[in-house]
């Protein structure tokens, strides 16, 4: 069955700091790299036909562990890359609320068109559905591992599965270096059959 594992990159320094990343293009830290070579055998143990990923480095470089164990090239696409947080993009969110706050409060309030150079989720949704779908037709009953980022993740996700984006703050966002799995069945559909599944987030010691 044709099969999609959308993979988030592993933790950088702006996560632990929780800072606004968007398309700054963000390192790896080395907890970050420890996550994906970590995390990497469970990927390859699925067998993957394809590798694709973001252009941002902290998505390349968690794909770089997976590439040695399975010796498959990676596909780099643009279109996976993280929503665009325009001038937000290095805050925090304490930071955000100081110098924003009229757009923060419409942020939290669940609003969508938040100002300031903010991608719309709707344009994040069309082009890493775009995406997706192209890496899915590329390899028809086979597993892609797609290596992208939280927000990107969730956003394709609800495209794929034609899930409304005011559910968005229903579903957790992708834990470092988790990944959401996307089978497309012939009748149905694309099906979301595993969620925030991976390594644990503690430790790294074992599978949720």
């Amino acid at each position: 069955m044709t099969t999609l594992l959308l993979w988030r990159h592993g933790t950088t320094e702006w996560n632990s700091e929780r800072r606004v990343q968007g398309h700054t293009d963000v390192a790896l830290s080395p907890l970050g790299r420890t996550q994906a070579e970590q995390a990497a055998p469970l990927l390859a143990a699925r067998r993957p036909a394809a590798i694709i990923s973001s252009d941002l480095r902290r998505a390349l470089d968690t794909a770089r562990p997976l590439a040695e164990l399975t010796g498959l090239p990676i596909q780099r696409d643009p279109r996976l890359r993280e929503r665009s947080y325009g001038e937000w993009e290095g805050l925090t969110m304490t930071e955000i609320a100081e110098r924003f706050p009229k757009a923060h409060a419409r942020q939290r309030a669940g609003h969508h068109d938040l100002g300031h150079g903010i991608e719309q989720p709707t344009d994040v949704m069309k082009r890493v559905g775009e995406a997706l779908r192209e890496a899915a037709e590329a390899n028809p009953g086979r597993t892609t591992v797609v290596v992208t980022h939280g927000g990107a993740a969730r956003y394709g996700m609800f495209d794929l599965l034609g899930w409304p984006v005011e559910q968005l703050g229903a579903v957790v966002v992708l834990t470092n270096c988790h990944y959401t799995e996307l089978r497309l069945d012939p009748v149905r559909g694309w099906m979301l059959h595993a969620h925030n599944a991976g390594w644990a987030e503690q430790g790294l010691a074992g599978y949720e």
